[in-house]
């Protein structure tokens, strides 16, 4: 009995985060058991399907099969573009030089965060003050 390679990573961008697992198939990609053919706009798939493209025919050899959740649209495409290319790399090691080339965020999860709201201004943002006059 061969084992299959199973890979799992994770992918994060602002409050989303997003975990993938991989393993040998027919190229199929699924986004919280949706299709990635029909997963949200036309715009935010191409973003997502960048690594799946660079890697060429590795891609069609693997089903990807990505949960994501919290933050917004655009966080959570962030989160599943550098999950989905984490697990490309995994697999194929060669990749890891021409993404970082392409875009170094298909590798490493955006660290950046949003700044805490400061007290008494809690609603109005964490730098916003009072309009001064000058009159």
């Amino acid at each position: 009995m061969v084992r299959q390679k199973i890979i799992q990573t994770i992918g994060k961008r602002k409050k989303a985060i997003a975990r993938a697992i991989a393993k040998s198939g027919n190229g199929v990609v699924k986004i919280n058991s949706v299709p990635l053919n029909s997963f949200s706009t036309k715009y935010i798939r191409m973003w997502i399907k960048e690594p799946l493209m660079l890697a060429g025919k590795l891609s069609s050899k693997l089903d990807i099969d990505v949960t994501v959740r919290g933050g917004g649209v655009w966080g959570q495409a962030g989160a599943i573009r550098t999950a989905i290319g984490q697990t490309l790399v995994k697999f194929d090691e060669k990749l890891k030089e021409k993404f970082v080339e392409y875009d170094r965020t298909l590798l490493i999860s955006d660290y950046r965060r949003t700044e805490p709201h400061k007290p008494s201004r809690s609603s109005a943002g964490s730098r916003r003050t009072k309009q001064q006059s000058k009159r």
